[in-house]
């Protein structure tokens, strides 16, 4: 088998009164992701890191930001889509790993309900999907509560 490996990265400003997705869940928070699509750090970090792996050009090539057609869409959609490409080129997801960097609010029980929605996209077990939620000690963007950043490294398969 050839296997390859895939890294993404993804950060968004928060604003008050904005939906919070990650992960492909709604997260109840006062504070959402500023973005063109539902804003969806994880989803956008994981495709970038599939898109990566397969030597495919990154999300924003395939996926515009200022293309009117992505406005507000579910990333779900946009992360389906990349499976899609790498399927075209034989390629299957072997695992995942997310590390989500993010001040508040707390994901310990959003985790497990993110496992359960990107395994069903990507096809995989639960057990294949790491997801771990870090704060930023207060430093930086993101500790000051200014956004989100997602890192996520992939394996694929052929």
């Amino acid at each position: 088998m050839d296997y390859r490996v895939g890294f993404g990265y993804d950060s968004h400003r928060l604003s008050e009164g904005l939906p919070l997705v990650l992960g492909g869940v709604s997260v109840e928070s006062s504070m959402g992701c500023i973005a063109h699509s539902d804003g969806d750090a994880v989803i956008h970090a994981l495709c970038d890191a599939l898109l990566g792996a397969a030597a495919l050009p990154d999300i924003g090539t395939h996926f515009p930001d200022n293309d009117p057609a992505y406005k507000g869409i579910d990333s779900k959609i946009l992360l389906q889509k990349t499976v899609g490409l790498l399927q075209q080129q034989g390629w299957s997801v072997n695992n995942v790993d997310i590390t989500i960097v993010l001040e508040k609010p707390k994901l310990m029980d959003y985790k497990p309900k993110m496992q359960q929605c990107l395994s069903a996209i990507l096809n995989l077990t639960a057990e294949q999907i790491a997801i771990k939620a870090k704060t930023n000690e207060k430093m930086g963007f993101v500790g000051k509560g200014e956004g989100v950043a997602v890192v996520v490294a992939v394996t694929i398969k052929k």
